[in-house]
């Protein structure tokens, strides 16, 4: 059974025993991919935005470089960001063209790069500076993305949101989504923490719902690096 890797961080959050059906809005997030999809089921979705250039895992990972802080770059400016002040630095959201749902993080993480030049590079800020970098870019980053998903499933009119992948993990993302759903009476669902970066249990649960549906693949089944409109199988 061919299993599609980003249909199996969906299904993600069915790990724990939960009953989420489509139809909902799902939030992608990674280091590969960053997306706004809706389900009508889970083997039907329509991409309604992606990123133009880099993923917001991406984006993590490389200012992360820029800071002197290692890899992978999520766990570390998160955890940077819990004592940066929320208010010392601001940076640039990318908002795009009115209604859009794309992204783009390119300039944001320029803008990060010039204030980290600026500065004398990444081994020149002090560690409270350090921290109120990741602060702001992290709330740069998920305030663009919890505003684009809001405003997918506003204009689809679906009241149930899930975020998966890797980036999923990240606790402002997970608080902030979650407080803008409870705030319109909307249901979010997430996967637990151990299940938001790539697992086989993911993989796995994939495979088996559609097999359970009839569902095989020839060997030459090809490789799809996006979610289609169709089943994957026959």
């Amino acid at each position: 059974v061919g299993v599609n890797h980003l249909e199996a961080h969906l299904v993600s959050i069915l790990l724990d025993g939960r009953d989420i059906q489509p139809p909902f809005i799902g939030l992608l997030v990674s280091g590969g991919h960053s997306e706004i999809v809706q389900a009508r089921s889970w083997q039907r979705y329509t991409i309604l935005g992606s990123t133009r250039d880099d993923a917001a895992g991406e984006a993590f990972d490389k200012v992360a470089i820029l800071l002197d802080l290692g890899y992978p770059g999520g766990p570390a400016i998160q955890e940077l960001a819990l004592i940066g002040s929320p208010d010392a630095v601001q940076f640039p959201r990318a908002w795009l063209e009115p209604g859009s749902l794309d992204f783009s993080f390119s300039g944001l993480k320029t803008a990060v790069r010039n204030f980290v030049q600026k500065a004398g590079g990444g081994d020149a800020l002090s560690p409270g500076a350090r921290a109120d970098v990741a602060r702001a870019f992290e709330e740069a980053v998920v305030d663009v993305l919890v505003q684009k998903t809001i405003l997918a499933a506003e204009q689809k009119g679906i009241s149930t949101v899930v975020l998966a992948g890797g980036v999923a993990a990240n606790t402002r993302l997970r608080e902030s989504l979650e407080s803008a759903c409870r705030t319109r009476g909307w249901t979010l669902a997430t996967p637990l923490l151990e299940y938001c970066g790539d697992n086989a249990a993911m993989v796995a649960l994939a495979g088996a719902l559609r097999l359970g549906r009839g569902e095989t693949s020839p060997w030459s089944l090809a490789a799809i690096p996006t979610l289609l409109e169709s089943s994957f199988g026959k």
